[in-house]
C-alpha cells in the first residue's frame, strides 16, 4: 500500500510543472514585460496626478491634492483643447475609413505583383521618420509651397494651412491611413469569395453584393481599424506640435509643455489621465455600438 502511493505520488507532478501550468510559464515573461513598462508607469503617473506643486519648490512629496483634476474639469482653456483633439481624432478617423476601406478593397482584389507595390506605398509612411514627414508637408502645405502654387494656376490662394487644424488632418491622415487599410485588406482575405459569387449568380448588382455580403463581413476589420487610428490620432504629439505650431494645441502638447516647459509635473500627469480615460470611454463606446450593428445585421 505504502509502495503504491509512493509510486502514485511521484507519477503526479507538482501543479507548477504539470501542463495547466504551461500556459502561464509561457506567457509569463511578456506578463512580466507589460506590467514593468506599462502598469507600473501608469500607476506612477496615477499616484504623481494627485501630487500637490509649488511653482516656488516643485512637486510636494507625501502631500496629495485634487487641484490638478479640478483645473482640468473646470477650466475652459482645457476643455477647448480636449474637444479640439477628439474632434480632429474624429476627422482623421471618418477620412481614413472614407478612404482605408476601397483601398483595402482593390488591393485585395490586385495581382502580384501590382498588390505587393501598392501594399509598399501604403506602408511607406511607416517607414519614414515622423520629423522627416512632418517637415516634407511642412514644405508641401507652405504659402510657398506646391500646394498653393498648385492653387495659383487655377486662380486661388494664397490659403493658408501650414499651422492650421487643416495641415494637421492631412498629415495625420497620412500615416494612420496604413492603419485602417491594413486590419480591413486582413478582413477581406478571410472573406469567402463563392458567397460574392452566388450574389452575383442571383442577378443581384454589385454594389448590392459589396453592401450586403461583403461590407457586413468586413466591419470588424473598419472597426479595428477606426479603434487604432482614433486612439493614435487622439495622442500624436509629434505632428500637431510641427505642423500646428505654438498656438494650435492638442492634449499631447499641453502635457508637453506642462512637464518640460512649466515643470509642473502633477498637472501634466493628470491632463494625460484624463484623455487615456476619455480615449477608453469614446473607443469602447464606440466599438459597443458597431458591435451590435453588426450583431444585429448577421441576424
Amino acid at each position: 500500500m505504502t509502495s503504491a502511493t509512493t509510486t502514485t505520488a511521484a507519477a503526479t507532478p507538482h501543479p507548477l510543472l504539470g501542463k495547466k501550468a504551461l500556459p502561464w510559464w509561457l506567457s509569463g515573461p511578456a506578463l512580466l514585460l507589460f506590467t514593468v513598462l506599462l502598469l507600473v508607469p501608469l500607476g506612477l503617473t496615477a499616484v504623481l496626478s494627485f501630487n500637490a506643486f509649488d511653482p516656488a519648490t516643485g512637486v510636494k512629496a507625501g502631500e496629495f491634492t485634487l487641484e490638478h483634476y479640478g483645473h482640468v474639469f473646470a477650466d475652459a482653456y482645457y476643455h477647448a483643447i480636449f474637444w479640439r483633439t477628439f474632434w480632429i481624432a474624429g476627422l482623421v478617423t471618418l477620412i481614413c475609413v472614407a478612404i482605408g476601406a476601397p483601398e483595402a478593397y482593390v488591393l485585395s482584389r490586385m495581382r502580384n505583383p501590382w498588390r505587393s507595390i501598392l501594399l509598399l506605398v501604403v506602408l511607406a509612411p511607416l517607414l519614414v521618420s515622423v520629423v522627416v514627414r512632418a517637415f516634407g508637408w511642412s514644405m508641401l502645405l507652405g504659402p510657398e509651397g506646391l500646394v498653393n502654387a498648385a492653387f495659383g494656376l487655377v486662380g486661388i490662394g494664397p490659403v493658408k494651412m501650414l499651422y492650421t487644424e487643416i495641415a494637421v488632418v492631412i498629415a495625420l491622415v497620412h500615416v494612420m491611413l496604413p492603419f485602417m487599410v491594413i486590419p480591413v485588406w486582413t478582413s477581406l482575405q478571410k472573406l469567402d469569395p463563392g458567397v460574392e459569387n452566388a450574389a452575383l449568380s442571383l442577378q443581384a448588382t454589385p454594389f448590392t453584393t459589396l453592401r450586403r455580403i461583403v461590407l457586413p463581413q468586413v466591419l470588424p476589420g473598419i472597426l479595428s481599424g477606426s479603434l487604432i487610428v482614433f486612439g493614435l490620432a487622439a495622442s500624436s504629439f509629434a505632428i500637431p506640435g510641427l505642423l500646428g505650431g505654438r498656438r494650435l494645441k492638442m492634449v499631447a502638447t499641453v502635457v508637453y509643455d506642462e512637464y518640460l516647459h512649466e515643470l509642473n509635473w502633477p498637472l501634466g500627469a493628470a491632463i494625460a489621465l484624463t484623455l487615456l480615460v476619455a480615449n477608453l470611454v469614446v473607443m469602447l463606446s464606440y466599438n459597443r455600438l458597431v458591435e451590435g450593428r453588426y450583431k444585429k445585421s448577421l441576424g
